[in-house]
């Protein structure tokens, strides 16, 4: 541990900081319709929208309205992906001519991109043709980010609004998101990328020739293995720039190579690094402002950036500490071992980028629901790969993915209220309307449904030969592996502990349920509690009021997601990173 590492860790979150309040203040302009300075630009682009479909904008609709509306996009969406993804052989843009996707691999990308998870079980360079990565993927990553973003926005709207059933317009809301937010920043991020030196084109792939050529063993189909001389490398490219800056901008992941940010093409620089990291969290934090602002209680809202900020800055502390020491097991074995130990776990890691710049990559992507990745998360070191799995069983609320977090953080406020109104006998309440038994109910169910989507498919890949096949190691690690891959999925997160082979139709599919069902089954629950509280009244504050403006709320807010996760969690954590760490300690191996 450095202090120039240290001071990227802080000058980060200042940044973070800085920027949480104007991000705020437009998200809320945009979506209470009020003026800003990109309207004459984009308003007469919004009615022409809404004149070509025939959205009505004024008309308002009840939660179960936008609920349906967001399920009928999201599947209709999901269903012309997997088309694009089976035809796009005979599709244009397509250079390599690359052949149309396997169905099972298919079905997991089109259910991993809709639900803005992005998990890719495949090598996105010798898969996916251009046009599938603009016209699929990176459409997906457009309109599922923008579906995160509104839902958080109807929440807050439910808080907001009272005695009333109208939480606002589903397509009314995406296409400001769409036209007002995301389009605009990822175009200039792209620029600003592009001139880090990220590809930007629709070129066939380059094929170099060698200066030193090299043998390698190929195993045919037969199963033999021959020794084939290499002269040549091939070096892909294409449109990257334009899917890297929605890919974190929009709490995406899915990285158009294979290596996602750690390969020089998506993130050449530390510039480059440190502009992804920003992105990624951009619109989260923005989110708690605007939570403050439209709730009419601003206070509250620094309150709950408070609390993620703290929860983030404890996990980036232990993973860079984990990091920066390295393998034990290493030091003192011999010369050679020791040096490469010497600035700590370098495994897995760009040198571009290093240790510190590793660990806080990897604890902002899980912390997000993003999933790009600027390092190998399976080659951590056991405490540095338990906290970003860690991060995404607590339901990636700090500071979350784009929308996903803040309605998330939601549920565990209403659960911090319910146990505090417990605490002084008296009914809870949130913002001056009762916390009432539906909606403790709906908060559970939606927390019940990440917690059974992981556990439960987890247990069955760790004790049958289609699960426990892919894995790359027989000890505890394994059974993180498969932790990891179903945590990821159902927490929409996208990243995975990269040893696992998933590209397999047990996988393929049950990762895609898994995510489906940590994506919708979720949300439905969440968008129940929000048309609750919008009927609501609002009642005076009292003396007996638990206030949810200061630090001893922050402090509830966090000791109840840290409880619940522990409680849930802990004893399949033992038997993975944590056995893991304790038996590298001993000194033993797999």
């Amino acid at each position: 541990m450095t202090a120039l590492g240290w001071f990227q860790i802080l000058f980060y979150l200042f940044v973070i900081f800085l920027i949480t309040k104007p991000v705020g203040i437009f998200l809320a302009r945009v979506f209470e319709g009020e003026k800003t300075f990109l309207d004459s630009v984009l308003r007469p682009v919004e009615k022409l929208v809404y004149r070509l479909t025939g959205v009505d904008e004024k008309h308002e609709m009840r939660w179960t309205e936008y609920a349906i509306a967001m399920l009928l996009f999201s599947g209709v969406s999901m269903v012309l992906l997997y088309v694009l993804e089976r035809l796009q052989r005979w599709m244009p843009f397509n250079p390599q001519k690359l052949p149309n996707v396997d169905p099972t691999l298919a079905f997991g990308t089109a259910a991993s991109f809709t639900t803005n998870t992005n998990w890719q079980a495949y090598s996105g360079e010798t898969t996916m043709s251009y046009l599938t990565q603009m016209a699929g993927l990176a459409y997906h990553n457009f309109v599922s980010a923008a579906v995160g973003i509104v839902l958080a926005i109807v929440v807050i709207r439910g808080i907001a609004r009272r005695e009333t059933e109208e939480l606002g317009n589903f397509w009314v809301d995406m296409t400001r998101c769409l036209l007002w937010v995301l389009l605009p920043v990822c175009l200039v991020a792209s620029l600003a990328l592009v001139s880090q030196g990220v590809v930007q084109n629709l070129e066939p792939y380059t094929t170099a020739q060698l200066i030193v050529p090299h043998t390698e063993q190929v195993r045919g189909a037969d199963g033999k293995i021959t020794i084939e001389k290499v002269t040549e490398q091939v070096i892909p490219q294409g449109p990257v720039a334009s899917q890297e800056a929605i890919k974190e901008f929009g709490t995406n992941g899915g990285g158009f190579f294979n290596a996602n940010s750690s390969h020089p093409f998506e993130n050449p620089t530390p510039l480059s690094n440190f502009l992804e990291m920003v992105l990624i969290f951009a619109i989260p934090s923005g989110l708690t402002y605007t939570l403050g602002r439209m709730s009419g209680s601003q206070r509250h809202g620094w309150a709950v950036w408070a609390a993620m900020a703290f929860l983030f800055f404890a996990g980036v502390t232990t993973t860079y500490w984990a990091e920066a020491r390295g393998n034990p097991l290493l030091h003192g074995v011999d010369q050679q071992a020791s040096a490469m130990q010497a600035g700590g776990n370098m495994e897995g890691k760009e040198v571009r980028f290093g240790v510190a710049d590793s660990a806080l990559f990897a604890t902002i992507t899980t912390d997000a629901s993003c999933g790009a990745v600027n390092s190998m998360h399976d080659s951590d070191t056991p405490l540095g790969g338990l906290v970003p799995l860690v991060n995404i069983m607590l339901g990636e609320v700090v500071f979350g993915g784009v929308g996903a977090g803040l309605y998330g953080i939601v549920v565990f406020v209403i659960l911090a209220v319910f146990i505090a109104g417990l605490m002084v006998g008296r009914t809870p309440e949130y913002l001056g309307k009762k916390i009432e038994a539906y909606d403790v109910k709906m908060a559970m169910l939606s927390i019940l449904i990440l917690t059974l989507t992981i556990l439960g498919f987890s247990a069955v890949a760790a004790v049958e030969p289609f699960g426990t096949s892919s894995i790359t190691n027989p000890g505890p690690h394994g059974l993180s592996q498969i932790l990891y891959a179903y945590t990821s999925s159902a927490g929409n997160n996208g990243s995975a502990f990269a040893g696992l082979n998933a590209n397999t139709p047990w996988y393929n599919v049950t990762t895609a349920v898994a995510q489906l069902l940590g994506r919708f089954f979720m949300i439905v629950p969440i968008l129940a509690i929000a048309g609750n509280l919008a009927r609501k009244k609002t009642i005076p504050e009292s003396s007996g009021t638990f206030p949810v403006t200061g630090a001893l709320f922050s402090t509830l807010l966090v000791s109840t997601i840290v409880i619940v996760g522990a409680l849930t969690f802990f004893p399949a954590l033992s038997l993975g990173p944590i056995l893991e760490h304790l038996l590298m300690l001993a000194g033993k191996t797999f």
